[in-house]
């Protein structure tokens, strides 16, 4: 206990799944935590639990995808408790069914791009120019930007959040920022699940990554995540940046 204790950590996606349950560790931990979404209901739900925990908690309701949004949400973050510590990008949006690189859509291609690449870069330029020495940003990509393992347009979204997590470890060396990237591998969370129940997955790909990867390896749990994230988030990992951290139960080796 204690591992955050006076540090101010901003998640996003914080309303489900391993942005909720990193954001209700971070607060066990003793850290004062932002939490925003686009579904302020849900949201609120879970600042109720921290609070109902003994934790400190703000809820945004924020749309990452917007170009506004990112800087809002720093501003009030910085409003209320006067810095930023940690910044966990980890919202993110899947496609359905797996479309590989000759059945992408441009509807997914834009939707995607906007939220997982997009949105990630401008909470990183809003959060960084309001950063200390000391503070640490934490990326959550997946497994599929690492190996190619997933939808293309859901691929390449992450493997563009792994380059941008080492080009802005490179960019704030200097000034004592760390920045660092889960990449887990499947997680059971709502989002993963509904996909999987409900969309028709393409055959073709889901052969290609069986070919290369044990399927049949467990998932990672919301827990799983938010564990590592707490220990790239800490003063633990202050010698860690620019690394990419896949979890994935070896499922990928």
């Amino acid at each position: 206990m204690g591992r955050l204790t006076g540090k101010v950590a901003v998640i996003t996606g914080g309303n489900s799944g391993v942005g909720a349950a990193t954001a209700k560790l971070f607060a066990a931990e003793g850290a004062s935590v932002v939490i925003t979404a686009r579904r302020a209901a849900a949201l609120e739900e879970i600042a109720d639990e921290i609070r109902q925990a003994g934790g400190e908690v703000l809820a945004l309701s924020t749309d990452i995808s917007k170009p506004e949004d990112p800087e809002r949400l720093m501003e009030a973050a910085m409003e209320k408790y006067g810095k930023i510590d940690i910044l966990v990008n980890n919202a993110g949006i899947l496609e359905a069914g797996l479309k590989p690189i000759d059945r992408f859509t441009d509807e997914d291609l834009d939707r995607i791009i906007d939220t997982n690449q997009k949105g990630t870069m401008r909470c990183i330029r809003a959060a960084a120019k309001r950063m200390q020495s000391g503070a640490s940003i934490v990326n959550v990509a997946s497994v599929a930007g690492e190996k190619g393992c997933g939808g293309a347009v859901y691929v390449s979204s992450k493997a563009a959040v792994i380059g941008v997590t080492k080009h802005t470890a490179l960019r704030f060396q200097n000034d004592n920022i760390r920045c660092n990237a889960v990449c887990p591998g499947n997680i059971l969370t709502p989002m993963t699940t509904g996909s999987a129940a409900t969309a028709e997955l393409d055959q073709d790909m889901i052969g290609a990554m069986a070919t290369h990867s044990n399927l049949r390896t467990q998932s990672c749990t919301a827990e799983d995540v938010a564990n590592i994230l707490l220990f790239l988030a800490s003063d633990e990992s202050r010698a860690i940046t620019g690394q990419v951290l896949v979890s994935d139960f070896g499922a990928m080796l």
